[in-house]
């Protein structure tokens, strides 16, 4: 695997501007400083975040925080074409012109106020991406130095193949978690370890704290019973869950809050004995494996 050292954990920035907390300039620069402090060392973005203002916000914070470029990772994705106040868009769309996907990526750049991307990421498929013009967008992006990893997210391993006939895929950012885990069955998460593609997962703790089903419930009450024995929260356990997946995932955590970050960090000390595993499995699906 070519791919940079991402940090086990991934900060993922989609709510520290408008789409969330609404973080001012220290505000982004004192948790960037305290992402850094516990280890996490990359940051996931997407150029529609905020409605394209969020990336803008973090490059001026990251450059008021002095610190190195070398010492972190960022991310970005390319290809939504949202509808916003500063686009004239219709309707929402993927655009993989060879023109736009460049242009996408020196926005970030400029926005985040870096020479580089350590990894692009194609945010959706769409159904008129053509692997060749993609290629080339690719190509003159890394040869110009602007992208160093480049990657796809929420692909299935079909979309995966056609793109990489072209172009190295280093990473597959993908929505994953103990309440979404058909990666897992569908052939996905094999595809990946076979072809030494990195798994990241968005949403890592799916809806256990946002739903209250006879699923969350059942869910709660198993992790209820294995608290004492590691020590540890339900959120610890359920990112726990994943990381004992051999595909070495990495969960982008979507929180602002120090407590929770620092809460993530220790959930990678974390080893699930193998029946433990099983058992939230199990109270997951309310059935046992076939």
């Amino acid at each position: 695997m070519k791919n940079r050292n991402y940090s086990k954990i991934i900060s993922g920035t989609m709510t520290w501007g408008q789409w969330g907390k609404a973080l001012d300039t220290n505000g982004m620069v004192s948790l960037i400083n305290h992402c850094l402090e516990l280890g996490i060392t990359t940051f996931d973005h997407a150029d529609i975040y905020g409605g394209y203002t969020t990336e803008k916000e973090f490059g001026k914070a990251l450059t008021n925080s002095n610190i190195d470029r070398s010492e972190i990772q960022l991310i970005s994705k390319c290809g939504i074409q949202y509808m916003a106040e500063n686009r004239t868009n219709k309707v929402k769309h993927y655009n993989y012109s060879k023109d736009y996907i460049i242009w996408s990526v020196e926005e970030s750049l400029k926005h985040l106020e870096t020479d580089y991307l350590d990894l692009l990421l194609l945010h959706r498929p769409s159904p008129l991406m053509d692997a060749n013009i993609i290629a080339e967008a690719v190509a003159i992006l890394k040869k110009d130095g602007k992208i160093i990893d480049f990657g796809v997210s929420n692909f299935t391993p079909s979309q995966i193949e056609m793109i990489s006939l072209r172009s190295d895929i280093d990473v597959n950012q993908i929505e994953f978690s103990l309440t979404q885990h058909s990666a897992m069955h569908d052939g996905t998460l094999d595809y990946m370890k076979t072809c030494g593609i990195k798994p990241m997962a968005w949403s890592p703790l799916g809806n256990v704290f946002r739903d209250d089903t006879e699923q969350t419930r059942r869910i709660h009450k198993q992790l209820g019973e294995l608290l004492d024995k590691y020590n540890a929260t339900e959120d610890q356990l359920l990112l726990a869950w994943i990381l004992k997946h051999p595909a070495n995932i990495s969960p982008v955590i979507g929180t602002t809050i120090t407590k929770r970050l620092s809460q993530a960090m220790e959930a990678c000390k974390i080893e699930l004995e193998l029946e433990d595993w099983f058992l939230i499995l199990v109270a997951c699906q309310g059935h046992k494996v076939p």
